[in-house]
């Protein structure tokens, strides 16, 4: 028997990427080592201006991500818990979250735990019809620790996450669809969200990154931060900026027109 280990796969086609949690001996679960590598694809992503949309997905067809591996974080002591591996997924899934080009989650499978809040942290999700979603952190005596208890909460009902949360209770693709978490249900999710993003990749990439900052700042999504880059963005176009990088390198006080 072939063992295989666990990883995130990158597939990019022209402008289209494709991000794959490939664990599916464990439902696709996350592992140290697969956190860090879906850190190191959302770098090269975001460093490719040929990528214009980014789709998330699972192996197989039984989950898209059940969590966390609990073998990954089981034995931490209480501050590398809370330090390292907590931090670490909040970091790099609020990276994705802030990534500039339009993410779709196509939801293969059940999305427990982390793998929820993974769907949560992209633009829309697609889900097929059987797939449940859940938080079952209190099951084992830990709390949502990447964005379950944040980001999620903001984008379904305050009592959906509660009976999550606090009931152990799975949610199914219908109340999904109604509340407004996932865009679509369809039998093939990876299917429908190639068609999503086929779209997606004919808009204009600039506009999209500008689009979905706005919108993230005026939910509070990183907001001082992208207030700065949108005017860093309107600074850099300007004659001024122009200016004072020349007078700059030649040694000399700048003239600034004004435009």
């Amino acid at each position: 028997m072939t063992h295989q280990t666990a990883g995130v796969r990158l597939h990019i086609n022209g402008p289209l990427a494709t991000l794959t949690l490939d664990n599916p001996a464990k439902l696709n679960c996350f592992t140290v080592d697969m956190l860090a590598q879906l850190a190191s694809h959302l770098d090269v992503i975001e460093g490719r201006p040929d990528v214009r949309a980014v789709i998330v997905t699972g192996e197989g067809d039984r989950a898209f991500c059940s969590g966390a591996d609990i073998n990954a974080w089981g034995g931490l002591s209480p501050a590398d818990f809370a330090r390292n591996w907590v931090r670490s997924g909040h970091r790099i899934f609020d990276r994705l979250a802030r990534l500039s080009k339009p993410t779709i989650a196509a939801l293969n499978g059940h999305a427990f735990g982390g793998g929820l809040e993974l769907a949560a942290a992209c633009d829309i999700r697609v889900i097929t019809p059987n797939a449940t979603v859940a938080l079952p952190e209190a099951g084992v005596g830990i709390v949502p620790g990447w964005s379950g208890s944040q980001r999620l909460a903001r984008l379904v009902p305050e009592g959906m996450v509660k009976e999550m949360a606090l009931f152990g209770r799975r949610i199914g693709a219908g109340r999904l669809f109604s509340c407004g978490f996932v865009a679509e249900v369809a039998d093939d999710a990876r299917a429908a969200t190639q068609t999503i993003a086929a779209k997606a990749v004919t808009l204009s990439p600039r506009a999209t990154e500008i689009t979905k900052a706005m919108i993230h700042a005026g939910r509070g999504e990183d907001s001082a931060a992208l207030i700065e880059a949108l005017g860093s963005a309107a600074i850099a176009a300007t004659a001024d900026r122009e200016e004072g990088v020349a007078a700059f390198r030649d040694k000399r006080k700048p003239e600034f027109p004004g435009t």
